[in-house]
Parts: structure tokens; sequence; C-alpha cells
């Protein structure tokens, strides 16, 4: 029974998990297309501006490929954590989630206190940052929902880690039948050996004979 529900937690954390590579990988695909767009702006821009684009890191460009590229290596190491099990994977694969929930929870949480939150970014040169911006608040709704199954797959995935590890296979079980018992300790003593007064009585028959 342990072991068809380990199989069946492991399948689970498998699924959810792939919600995660699946947002990753989302994410690298729009970032390579920002990437593609700003290199086509900055070869038909002129010299001033492809100067002072230069002279900008794109930081919103890498910030979101890092995130995409960051979401997969999560994805690989949670379908790691659930194919083999071992307690080490899974409580590494949980500290990450957790870890990214609370970055996540800060971040949501200076968008929402904080209504000057966009001066403490630095200055993007590519503009895609507004673009962006703009294109989440036309479709917040649809975007809303996206958020909210980002942060309930991490948490099942938390909980669905946190059971695997518990239903651990453990090495110390009971023995099903009695074959699969240990065998008994020997005596140090050999209980084959004969007693000593037969030995004794054994040598006087022979003197006797002898004689």
């Amino acid at each position: 029974m342990a072991t068809i529900a380990r199989i069946c937690l492991q399948s689970l954390l498998k699924l959810v998990n792939s919600v995660l590579g699946m947002v990753g990988i989302a994410m690298v695909l729009y970032g390579l297309w920002m990437v593609r767009v700003w290199l086509r702006d900055m070869d038909s821009s002129s010299v001033d501006q492809y100067n002072a684009a230069a002279a900008a890191a794109p930081w919103f460009i890498c910030t979101f490929l890092g995130a995409g590229v960051f979401l997969c290596a999560i994805t690989c190491i949670g379908y790691l954590a659930a194919k083999f099990a071992h307690g080490c994977c899974l409580s590494c694969y949980m500290l990450i989630i957790f870890l990214v929930l609370l970055l996540e929870t800060a971040m949501a949480a200076d968008i929402l206190l904080n209504s000057d939150w966009e001066k403490d970014l630095p200055y993007d040169p590519t503009g895609k940052f507004h673009d962006f911006k703009d294109f989440v608040k036309s479709n917040f709704d649809m975007f809303k929902w996206i958020g909210l199954l980002i942060v309930l797959a991490q948490g099942f995935s938390i909980l669905l880690a946190l059971a695997l590890k518990s239903v651990e296979p453990n090495q110390g079980s009971s023995y099903d039948s009695d074959e699969e018992c240990p065998p008994a300790r020997l005596p140090l003593i050999n209980p084959n050996v004969e007693p000593l007064e037969y030995i004794v009585a054994a040598k006087n028959n022979n003197w006797n004979s002898n004689k």
C-alpha cells in the first residue's frame, strides 16, 4: 500500500512541477523575442540612439530571461526529487520553492503598498518594461489567474514533496514471513560436545580391556 501511495505522489509532483516548467519555457521564449526586437530596433536607429542604447544595459530583458531559466532549473530539480524520492533532494526542493514564494510575496507587497515602486527601478533603454506593463494592465484578469495558478502550483508542490518524504521507504521495516527472519545466533559453546562423564567412562573401559 505504501508503494502505491509513493508512486501516486511522485506522479502528482511531476505533474504539478510541469506547470512551473511551462511558465519558465514561456518566459524564455518571450525574452528571446524581446532580444530579437531590441536588436532589430538598434540596427534601424541612428548612431546617437545606438550609442545611448548600448551604454545602458537591458536589465528587464536579462531579468526576464533569468527568471525563465531559473524556473526551468527548478522544474528539473523537482523532477529529479520526485523520481528518486530522496529525503535530501526533497528537502532542497522544498527550500527553493519556499524561498521563491517569499520573494514573490515581497514583490507583490511592494507593488501593492508602494505607489512609486516604478521609481525604484533603473531606466530601461529597450522600452519593453513599459510595453509589458501596459500589456499586463490591459489583460489583468488573465494575468491574475495565471499568477494564482503559479502560486497554487508552488504551494501544492511543497505539500506533495512533504508527503512524499513522509512515505519514504523505511529500511527497518518488519519482516513479512518467517523465511525473511534473520537466523538465530549460534551459541559460543558447541552443543554437540559430549559430556565429561561419558568421556571418563569410555577411558576406564578402554583401560580395563587393555588390562
